[in-house]
Order: structure tokens, then sequence, then C-alpha cells
């Protein structure tokens, strides 16, 4: 355990994220303030999946060890794995090949989780299984465990095609995924009024379980969802959906048509708070946000900037980062942009923030490239500049 933590320590910490926190989360290199939002990166539920994948392989040296997704969203992570020689099951799309899993393996289950079936088809096939997923996760299915005791159907506030969500789905017996507010209104109109069932099962055909009659299963519905969404749009939908039942049922009967409980995570809350009061503070003139493409809590701190109307910036490495002053970057949205001359020249103020899967040392790695950029820039206008 102790060789693990020190190899985590080399691999991931950073002295210059360490300088931030000592000084208040901020610092100022050459014209450049950086104020780093509060709460940020590697969470407890992370670190923890990471210091088990690094554990089992020093533990089982000699064995064929799996895992059957990326253990978190973060790209350095994974590839460090890769070269410890953990394989990772194959995926086609959303179809997992664990054929070539055998008896005496040992698989790691990730932090998002794993599904039932997977789970199963591994136990049958005699596999040690190293399951590292996150608490928080956990305390999801124990949630659609409730909702199926009292035959509710699972309304899953998540994106259909996430790990965390597929897996959890798989601990439901009826479900419904709905990945925003407009989803989930659409539903509650439904609810309501009925509609047009095809053009329904047509919108969800991804995103509901085998079979799903919306004019039979919604009649009681149970809200859960993926840990790592906009804490307030999951709050804003369960409300939504008390409020549907209580007026398509009334008073007395909500009680057994409407099922809610707390599951976003405590880390995801901490990261969104943090983030607003950056935010909220108004003095900065862009803002980095720094995590994996496929991390969801990540493209969320993304979304709550946009939202604010802020400039700013979604990369998940130094690389995306040029000496010539371009970045390339993701909106929320996931659509790639390339911006020239991103970095003005003068005294400028960065926010940074970075997401739950990212190590502090990407995150000083960015930095250190919009410091150099800076100081090549100084005084010189970009066009100016060979």
């Amino acid at each position: 355990a102790d060789l693990v933590k020190a190899e985590m320590t080399t691999e991931f910490t950073s002295d210059l994220i360490a300088e931030l926190r000592a000084a208040a989360y901020t610092v100022v290199r050459g014209g450049v303030t950086v104020k780093l939002a509060k709460a940020y990166g590697f969470c407890w539920g992370v670190e923890r999946a990471v210091a088990m994948a690094y554990e089992t392989r020093r533990q089982f040296p000699g064995e064929r060890i799996w895992i059957t997704n990326e253990i978190i969203h973060n790209p350095s992570v994974n590839t460090r794995l890769r070269e410890m020689g953990v394989l990772f099951v194959p995926q086609e799309g959303m179809v997992k090949d664990l054929s070539g899993v055998a008896a005496g393996d040992v698989v790691i289950l990730p932090a998002f989780g794993a599904t039932l079936e997977e789970m199963q088809f591994l136990t049958e096939t005699g596999c040690q299984i190293v399951d590292t997923t996150c608490p928080w996760v956990s305390k999801v299915w124990g949630t659609l465990d409730k909702h199926k005791r009292v035959a509710c159907t699972s309304v899953i506030h998540g994106k259909w095609a996430h790990e965390e969500t597929i897996a959890t789905a798989s601990f439901a017996d009826k479900y419904l995924v709905v990945a925003n507010m407009a989803e989930a209104q659409y539903v509650a109109d439904y609810i309501l009024g009925g509609g047009d069932r095809d053009e329904f099962l047509a919108k969800f055909s991804n995103a509901m379980s085998a079979g799903f009659d919306p004019d039979t299963d919604l009649s009681a519905v149970g809200v859960a969802n993926q840990t790592t969404m906009l804490k307030s749009e999951t709050a804003a939908i369960g409300k939504l959906f008390e409020k549907t039942m209580l007026v398509r049922y009334g008073p007395s009967d909500l009680t057994t048509r409407f099922v809610a409980y707390d599951t976003i995570c405590d880390a995801t809350q901490e990261r969104q708070d943090a983030m607003i009061e950056l935010l909220d503070a108004g003095d900065v003139d862009l803002v980095v946000v720094i995590g994996g493409f496929n991390s969801s809590n990540t493209s969320h701190l993304q979304e709550m900037a946009e939202h604010a109307g802020v400039t700013s910036y979604w990369v998940d490495s130094a690389e995306c980062v040029a000496p010539e002053n371009r970045i390339r970057y993701r909106s929320s949205d996931g659509q790639e942009h390339v911006v020239d001359g991103f970095l003005p020249t003068g005294p400028v103020t960065i926010g940074v923030t970075s997401g739950a899967s990212t190590p502090d040392k990407v995150v000083e790695d960015v930095l250190e490239r919009l410091f150099m950029i800076h100081k090549l820039s100084a005084g010189v206008p970009v066009e100016a500049r060979a």
C-alpha cells in the first residue's frame, strides 16, 4: 500500500497546485493571475479506484488482469494501466466482448461499476473480481432496488450511453433515461395528457427497458440519477415529477406514485458549488476546465461556465494548448473548436477547475503552457509575431 501511495504521489501530484492551495487558491506568474476553484480534481472515489487498480497489478504479478472499462475518464491514467499490462475488455459500440476472459483471470470493475449481467458472467466464469465501484454509484443502485420493491419505474437522469448509467439501468426492472430537463418535461407532459405513443417510443428507443410502455409504466415513478449530472437539474427534475404525479393522481396517492432519494455524490456537488463561487466572483477573464473529454462531471463544469456567459475552454491535456497561442477545446455539447490568439496580452486572470478524474499533474502541465504562452506574447500582439 505504501508503494502504491508513493507511485501515485509521483505520477499525480503537483507542486504548483500545492502552492495554489497554500496561497488561498490564487497565484500570480508574470501578468497571469490564476484562481483555482476551491473544490476540484481527484475525488475520493476516483483516488480509491486508481489505488485499487495499481495494487491489483502488484498483488497479482503473474495473472492476466482485465478491466471492463476505463478505470476513470482520464487518458493518462488509462494509458498508465495499459503500460502495466492491464488488458481492456474489447468493446464494439455498446457491446463488450468478454469471450477472452478465462477462469483464474483477475477482472477489475471500474469506478463507474459494471452491469448486473457482466458481474454474473464473470462470477460464473470463475474470475477473481476486484470491484472498485464508487460507493456513491452503489448508493444509486440501492435506490433502484427500493423502486423495484414498490413497483415504481425508475426515471434516471443521465446519459443513456454512459457506462455508469448503463450499469445503473441493469439493476432496474423498468427504467427510462432522461438526459435533461427538456426530456423530463416531455415525459411529464405525456403523463398528464397522453400523446403520440410511437413518437415517445422512438424518442427514447435507446433509453428505456425492453418492452417499455409509456401508457402503463409511468403510473408510478422513482427518480434516480447518474452521480455526475448537474445537481440543480437533477433536483429540478425530481420536483417536476413529484408535481406531475400530484396533479395526475392527487395528494392521497402521491406516496405510492412517486419516490425520490438524493443520490448526487458529494464530490460532484462540491465541485459544482466551487465553480459557482468562482464564476460569481466575476473577476476572471476566462475559465479553463481540465478533464477527460468523455467525463460527464467535467462536461457539466464547462456547461456552468457557458451558462454564466464566461469565455471557457475545456481541455483534456496540455497538448490542447499550442505554443502559438492556439487552443483546441470542446464545448459542453462535445463539439471541438480551435481558437487562435485565445490568451490576451497584458494582465489576465484565469479561473481554473478540473474534473473528478483529473490528476493535479495534468492541471499543472496545462497552467505551465499558459504561463509560457503569455510570456512569449508579452507586449507583442499575436498577429505581429512570426
